[in-house]
């Protein structure tokens, strides 16, 4: 008989009920405890998942249950404090939300601790199960776009939302090659004051070892996708190569161009029923075989974290960044002092209201 996992899930919003629910329905894994410092929240879902204990105290029910699995959905801003609870109780393996931390100085903590005590650790990238996000990967992964060069990502919310998965998805198509070194500009100071704090604009430039160039943009001067109409969907990741392009939109499908299929297109939407099971099922396959790592594992969205911070450390210090990261830093912190005042140009009337312009 397959070993039943068990899971300790603290934060009860929207991602925490999407986790719950997903683990509940896998035969793999039994939901033990609920956490949320609103425990009517915890004790509300309690009967969708199981009856589980429902408690308001992360850091005691950790320790109460010894769960295998220590999912956290959380404000970004407590991160360190949910990973030290994690490794504290003995979890075998830790899953929580994007982005990996708030600074670079913090993802380095987080990555040194996960390493010595050797805990497998999973950060959620789990629009790369959608079938259109996986389709572009094929075509790219084929050929048929002969040598990419190219790649871009972009995506009208704000960076600390966003970036994390733009990032992600990047790299994935661009087969985890590692970025040698970053640069960006920033614009725009209303949502640094935001719990996902962030320019409210940020443009910039990647380069990777294999000579692939990527660019990115997140905030109000990003460009609006028109053919997708929820606004948190308005995200392009397009590959670019010497015989074709192709590219996914969050809420828009998947089209490409190549020399020997012309224009080919196909439908999807970001959907948490059918991204959902797959990522969650890859955590028990994990923890049955350390041959099997985790698509979404903490190792490829740290080296993310990593750009992200360099590009903040450019748009604050001017210049290229280059990585990996010798030392880590409060980015936000010295883009906020350096950030000049002046209100953010948006591209388009939809991000209008969203950046207070």
């Amino acid at each position: 008989m397959e070993k039943r996992y068990t899971v300790l899930i603290v934060g009860m919003g929207k991602r925490g009920k999407h986790h719950a629910a997903a683990f509940f329905n896998n035969p793999r894994f039994q939901v033990v405890g609920l956490c949320d410092i609103d425990r009517s929240r915890a004790e509300a879902f309690a009967p969708l998942v199981g009856n589980p204990q429902a408690g308001t105290d992360a850091e005691e029910m950790a320790m109460s249950l010894r769960p295998d699995i220590f999912c956290f959905c959380t404000l970004p801003n407590i991160r360190l404090q949910m990973v030290k609870i994690a490794v504290k109780c003995g979890a075998k393996l830790l899953a929580f939300e994007k982005p990996v931390a708030l600074s670079s100085a913090e993802a380095m903590k987080i990555r040194d601790l996960l390493k010595k005590k050797n805990i497998k650790a999973v950060v959620s990238h789990q629009h790369r199960y959608g079938a259109h996000y996986q389709k572009v990967k094929e075509i790219a992964a084929s050929g048929a776009l002969g040598r990419i060069h190219t790649i871009t990502a972009t995506a009208t919310g704000w960076f600390m939302h966003m970036m994390s998965h733009l990032i992600s998805y990047m790299r994935w198509y661009n087969d985890y090659a590692e970025a040698v070194w970053a640069m960006a500009q920033a614009a725009g100071r209303g949502k640094l004051a935001d719990v996902h704090s962030s320019p409210d604009y940020l443009a910039g430039v990647i380069q990777f070892a294999n000579g692939v160039r990527g660019y990115v943009e997140t905030g109000g001067g990003a460009p609006d996708q028109p053919e997708v109409e929820k606004w948190w969907g308005k995200n392009k990741i397009s590959v670019y190569g010497t015989e074709g392009f192709a590219e996914v939109l969050t809420n828009g499908g998947w089209r490409a161009i190549t020399k020997s299929g012309g224009f080919q297109s196909g439908p999807g939407a970001m959907n948490y029923d059918l991204d959902m099971p797959p990522y969650i099922q890859d955590m028990a396959e994990w923890l049955d075989d350390e041959t099997k790592p985790h698509p979404c594992r903490f190792e490829d969205a740290y080296k993310g974290a990593e750009i992200m911070a360099a590009l903040l450390r450019s748009a604050a210090e001017g210049g290229q960044v280059a990585l990996p990261l010798e030392k880590g830093k409060n980015e936000l912190r010295v883009l906020a002092a350096r950030l000049p005042g002046r209100k953010v140009m948006v591209s388009s009337p939809v991000n209008a209201s969203e950046y207070g312009v």
